[in-house]
């Protein structure tokens, strides 16, 4: 059996990668905050933006963690296609989770498919990339764990939608993040925990690309998305804003008017 090691850079890793799921959970609890608050085209953008967010904050902490696995004994390699497909259902999933809510007249109904549906995605997420390593042996998994680790998936995505539904200040986005980075980092290395390794010694190449190949410059870039998309929700008004500048703009104009 190979040796694993799920930390092999130590703790940047590991605390780099709960910091993008905890970025991308309060980035998507903010725009669903703000579709809730909308309508027609603009709850649609927010929604999208929002499902954007939490997706690619859950891919991007799953392979920023995945930098520090490593298995002695062996080179490791990720199949390119696979690894793409795995974050198109992040994003997917994560979209019909969100716009269940967004869209739902029965909030307790779709909280709980939403949740579901979601969650289940998250954890096919995370095995799909890592039916994307490549590696010389066989890949073996404690079926308990796994199945933890996907009632973990599950809870957090429901625990995520109901705080987006219920939560309002900038304080309890703040601590509903950081809970939320914690499940999801909780399901990541749970279900990395269900992974033994089988080494079978070998001089062959393996297919596919190096995690500093491929992984590291997309994590990079849909980490500088988060970012960015966070700076621009932050600078854009929410509706009581905007309510507030129009009435008091109302005045202004009547005035003028006469």
């Amino acid at each position: 059996m190979g040796h694993l090691d799920h930390a092999a850079l130590g703790w940047l890793t590991p605390v780099l990668s709960y910091v993008m799921a905890c970025i991308g959970a309060a980035l998507g609890l903010r725009c669903t905050m703000r579709a809730l608050g909308a309508t027609g085209r603009s709850r649609r953008n927010w929604l999208i933006t929002a499902a954007s967010a939490i997706g690619t904050g859950i891919w991007t902490m799953h392979f920023v963690a995945m930098l520090g696995f490593s298995v002695s004994g062996t080179d490791i390699r990720y199949d390119v296609p696979l690894t793409i497909v795995s974050l198109l259902v992040a994003m997917i999933v994560v979209c019909a989770g969100v716009f269940a809510v967004g869209y739902s007249r029965d909030r307790a109904r779709a909280l709980f498919l939403g949740g579901l549906t979601t969650g289940l995605g998250v954890a096919s997420m995370h095995y799909l990339g890592m039916a994307a390593v490549r590696l010389h042996g066989q890949v073996h998994y404690d079926p308990v764990l796994v199945g933890l680790s996907v009632l973990i998936a599950v809870v957090a995505a429901t625990a995520a939608l109901w705080a987006a539904l219920n939560i309002k200040s900038p304080v309890a986005v703040t601590i509903a993040s950081l809970i939320m980075g914690a499940a999801v980092s909780s399901m990541h290395y749970t279900g990395m925990f269900a992974v033994s390794v089988r080494v079978t010694p070998s001089g062959a190449a393996l297919p596919g690309a190096t995690a500093m190949q491929f992984i590291f410059p997309l994590a990079v870039g849909l980490g500088s998305y988060l970012f960015l998309t966070s700076a621009f929700v932050a600078l854009s008004p929410s509706t009581g804003e905007r309510e507030a500048s129009a009435s008091a703009q109302r005045p202004v104009e009547h005035v003028a008017a006469h």
